[in-house]
């Protein structure tokens, strides 16, 4: 079953420059999706349509059937939770707790049922402890939890996040790649937007790559094992396709590389 089914979409600035054309895409109930591209290639501007932030100007989207547009938005901003590359843009109550029970309260939910989705949330992303402070003293790293927080405790069907990597150190996307995998265990459709080729390659299990706007290619993660395609999008290809191009290994993370190494040196040594 589709999540999210994309037809002939196009989408103009005032100035006449196209930042999608055509765009023709099918993202599976469940999958992790990835959309890759450079600065300019329309991550975001996608994206930004698939809860009605931008509403079509030609073409189709529907969400589990359900066409957006003006008529359905309350709809598909139940079902669709975006979380923006800048946490800035999305926390500005006096509180966490506030920040977070914005949406929950949106959408009529009672106090005591609030409370409990604010709670939840909050446990998910590991700021309880955090609740009370004011947004804005908070870290980058936990800004991005705040942020994260504030989109599950709506409970959506389908989680997209611009650029969530983006400023971490290594610490703060390992925890949030902890988050990611456990909301995919629970059948949640997760999509984000990267120019992050190795986290891509080892957390997708499907993506599309953007040029200027247009679709250059979608399927598989091993996509991002093609170097002229690669370089085509304006993206080096993935560190562990390159290392292993002359090897008949094909290993998706670094753990699977230590231990596909290991094997090898231990036959190599008997």
């Amino acid at each position: 079953m589709d999540a999210i089914t994309i037809k002939n979409l196009n989408y103009a600035y005032p100035n006449g420059h196209y930042a999608l054309k055509d765009i023709n895409l099918n993202i599976k109930k469940g999958a992790r999706f990835v959309i890759l591209g450079s600065n300019g290639s329309g991550k975001s501007t996608l994206l930004h349509h698939l809860n009605g932030l931008i509403l079509p100007q030609s073409g189709t989207i529907e969400v589990f059937n359900q066409h957006i547009n003006k008529k359905n938005l309350k709809a598909i901003r139940k079902k669709v939770g975006v979380v923006f590359d800048t946490p800035d843009d999305q926390l500005f109550a006096t509180s966490v707790y506030d920040d977070i029970a914005f949406g929950p309260r949106n959408l009529g939910l009672s106090e005591p049922l609030v409370n409990e989705a604010v709670e939840k949330a909050l446990k998910a992303v590991d700021i309880v402890k955090l609740k009370n402070q004011s947004p804005y003293a908070l870290s980058l790293g936990q800004k991005k939890k705040a942020s994260i927080a504030g989109v599950l405790a709506m409970n959506p069907d389908i989680l997209v996040f611009d650029e969530p990597f983006s400023g971490l150190d290594h610490g703060s996307i390992e925890y949030l790649l902890t988050i990611f995998n456990e909301l995919s265990h629970k059948g949640c459709t997760l999509i984000i937007t990267t120019h992050n080729v190795d986290l891509a390659y080892s957390w997708g299990n499907e993506c599309v790559l953007l040029k200027d706007g247009e679709i250059l290619e979608q399927g598989s993660m091993h996509l991002l094992e093609d170097s002229q395609l690669m370089t085509s999008s304006h993206l080096r290809t993935n560190i562990l396709a390159t290392l292993f191009e002359e090897t008949p290994f094909n290993p998706r993370t670094i753990d699977d590389a230590k231990a596909l190494l290991k094997k090898y040196m231990y036959t190599e040594r008997n």
